[in-house]
């Protein structure tokens, strides 16, 4: 479904899809909960933070809704995102395409969304497209782990509703 605003944009349907490894492999890695002393493997975050200074902290964020007018990448960190409260939420990604290209923009129809259950943490690769976290209501507050300046030195945003005319509207 698609529908048009007065601004000329259009807003398009995205299917919120269920969470798996499988399918959020181009992304990042889903981590769940494993029994503690099991050995490092591929099941884990493989984090990459150059020559940063990794940040761990705990970001609130305002309810926004389920649509999607912009989407952001960092070229230079991964990053692992997670719910306090163990509430689920949202995440719209694309493939981190175009790495060493700054001026690099995802395909709108590449492009997927995923619900996030409460009980796992994703970690996006470096350079992956992600808008999110996004949840419906009142503030919630998220883990967050990635560069100390990743905020002010590496964060690219891809305005879909100035570079395709379209908004994004997540739907279940």
């Amino acid at each position: 479904m698609s529908d048009a605003s007065p601004g000329g944009v259009a807003t398009r349907d995205l299917r919120i899809e269920p969470l798996t490894p499988e399918a959020f492999a181009p992304f990042g890695t889903v981590i769940a909960a494993g029994a503690d002393g099991t050995p490092f493997g591929p099941q884990d975050a493989q984090l990459e933070f150059g020559t940063g200074t990794p940040r761990f902290y705990i970001m609130r964020i305002p309810g926004r809704g389920l649509t999607v007018s912009g989407i952001t990448r960092h070229r230079a960190c991964t990053q692992t995102l997670a719910s306090v409260g163990g509430l689920p939420w949202v995440l719209a990604v694309a493939p981190p395409e175009g790495l060493d290209d700054p001026s690099a923009e995802p395909a709108l129809d590449a492009i997927r969304a995923f619900a996030i259950p409460g009980d796992v943490a994703v970690m996006l690769y470096r350079g992956s497209w992600h808008a999110g976290p996004l949840f419906e209501g009142a503030e919630r507050s998220f883990f967050n782990l990635e560069l100390a300046d990743t905020n002010t030195a590496d964060h690219q945003t891809c305005h879909l509703n100035r570079r395709f005319a379209a908004a994004l509207r997540l739907v279940a």
